[in-house]
């Protein structure tokens, strides 16, 4: 089944066709900057461009850098605040005439790309895939089975918001140097090791392309791989999250 899959960032919406067989994008990655402010009406306008693009007619995934429930947006850390409410999937539905779409948290169509084709495949314990970028994201997968929305980026640590720290916008803002970076990540996973117990972390986000730069800096009792399909992640497993919602419904 081929999906059109879209993975709306803080700076950039990009997609692509996806077989969901095999996780292959079927045409070259098309990308456009997210509007500022990203309201509902610039992103869907920029949505539908993306889909226009492709002259796609077919089913469309979407990772949304929110908490997502039955289509609509609860939380707004990364975009405009009044997306609070509003249902995504109708607003894109109506915007590019697709048959179905369906909205899911960003990091969690990134960790569902990485449990089916990356990193995470054949671990089956507790994996938490953590997006490092404008915000920090979060997957928790238990035997390959994603647990929606679980915003453990903003858990609270030194007073602070983690994604405040741990982010990559954070060591762009304040202009760390990498090893003072790393031990903020370190600690933020610290933390989360004592929460939650995980058998692996699946690190992504854009830094993930440069790994050698931080992984060896990281001091953690954690295995962790670096997500393998990387920027691609979102868009593989927004197109997954669509497909299996489709086989679901009959």
């Amino acid at each position: 089944m081929e999906v059109l899959g879209i993975d709306i960032g803080g700076s950039g919406i990009k997609g692509a066709p996806v077989d969901t067989e095999t996780g292959e994008l079927k045409a070259e990655r098309f990308r456009i900057e997210t509007p500022q402010p990203a309201t509902p009406e610039a992103v869907v306008e920029t949505v539908a461009a993306v889909a226009k693009h492709f002259e796609w007619t077919g089913p469309i995934g979407c990772g949304f850098p929110a908490v997502v429930k039955n289509g609509s947006v609860y939380t707004a850390a990364n975009i405009d605040p009044s997306w609070i409410g509003i249902n995504a999937e109708e607003k894109i539905q109506e915007a590019t005439g697709a048959p179905l779409v369906h909205v899911l948290n960003d990091a969690g169509a990134a960790g569902t790309a990485e449990m089916r084709f990356g990193a995470g495949r054949d671990h089956d314990g507790m994996v938490i895939m953590i997006t490092l970028g404008t915000g920090v994201g979060c997957a928790v997968f238990y035997r390959g089975v994603l647990i929606p929305n679980t915003e453990l980026g903003h858990i609270e640590i030194r007073g602070k918001d983690a994604e405040k720290r741990a982010a990559e916008s954070a060591r762009d803002r304040k202009d760390l140097s990498w090893e003072e970076w790393a031990a903020n990540v370190s600690e933020y996973l610290s933390t989360l090791e004592a929460l939650l117990w995980p058998d692996l972390y699946i690190l992504g986000g854009g830094v993930s392309k440069k790994p050698e730069k931080f992984v060896p800096l990281l001091h953690i009792r954690t295995p962790i791989e670096v997500a393998t399909l990387q920027n691609e992640a979102g868009i593989v497993g927004a197109a997954l999250a669509a497909a299996e919602r489709l086989s679901a419904e009959g």
